[in-house]
């Protein structure tokens, strides 16, 4: 199984990499058609089980215990067969 973990800044944590894509393409000529823009991190983890529950349980772990900071980032886990 293998699960898709999605890591970005919490909503009011100021994302200066963000800002910095968005200030670009504004000068690029795509003012009109991007309103914001936001930069976080994608882990693509091949996990050792079929079973659902377990894991999401250790994806959960692993995003609680070493890969996101909980204090400033939100995660999704999406699981894939």
């Amino acid at each position: 199984m293998t699960a898709v973990i999605n890591i970005g800044l919490k909503k009011g944590v100021l994302d200066s990499q963000g800002k910095a894509a968005h200030h670009t393409l504004d000068t690029l000529g795509f003012k009109e058609v991007v309103s914001d823009v936001r930069i976080g991190k994608q882990i693509i983890i091949q996990l050792n089980t079929s079973d659902e529950n377990e894991a999401k349980q250790q994806a959960v772990k692993m995003c609680e215990d070493l890969l996101c900071n909980t204090v400033i980032e939100d995660y999704e886990i999406i699981l894939e067969a």
